[in-house]
């Protein structure tokens, strides 16, 4: 069975301006995870233009769960987005449960969950369109790459 789609579509950015040379679609592949949950937590964040990489991150982020390095990740990565000027992400997280609960499929009763999803709906008002894609692990590699080694060194990957 193939990847599950959830899609998020935001309506016009503030003031209706949408600019003739916005970026293309951006894909941003995101990873979280922490080593005895809640424990050392980092993230790994893969952005792509087309097939280029564009930028690739893995940071420690402290003490955390894995779905609050989820959501970290996620967080980061549109940050990252927003600076590179795309204007469409197209996001894709291995966490089933964010993506059932950006959607707001699934509840969010962690009130620091709350906190985190809150911070990535305001983010996601800042471009034209924003869309959530749940991909098997294998499909996000990279990014969970990124976040191993960042545990594993204790340090910040950037390439």
């Amino acid at each position: 069975m193939g990847p599950s789609r959830i899609d998020i579509y935001h309506s016009p950015i503030p003031n209706g301006i949408i600019t003739p040379d916005s970026m293309d679609k951006i894909s941003l592949y995101t990873d979280g995870g922490s080593r005895n949950n809640p424990g050392e937590a980092a993230i790994g964040i893969v952005l792509k233009d087309k097939d280029k990489i564009l930028r690739k991150l893995g940071k420690p982020i402290g003490i955390a769960t894995n779905n609050e390095a989820e959501y970290t990740a996620l967080i980061e990565g549109l940050k990252i987005s927003l600076n590179e000027g795309a204007k469409e992400v197209e996001c894709f997280v291995d966490s089933e449960l964010v993506a059932k609960q950006l959607k707001g499929l699934y509840k969010i009763k962690e009130p620091r969950l709350q906190t985190l999803c809150i911070k990535v709906k305001e983010l996601e008002k800042k471009f034209n369109e924003v869309t959530y894609t749940h991909i098997p692990r294998k499909e996000n590699s990279i990014a969970d790459s990124l976040v191993n080694k960042a545990l594993d060194s204790k340090g910040t990957i950037s390439e």
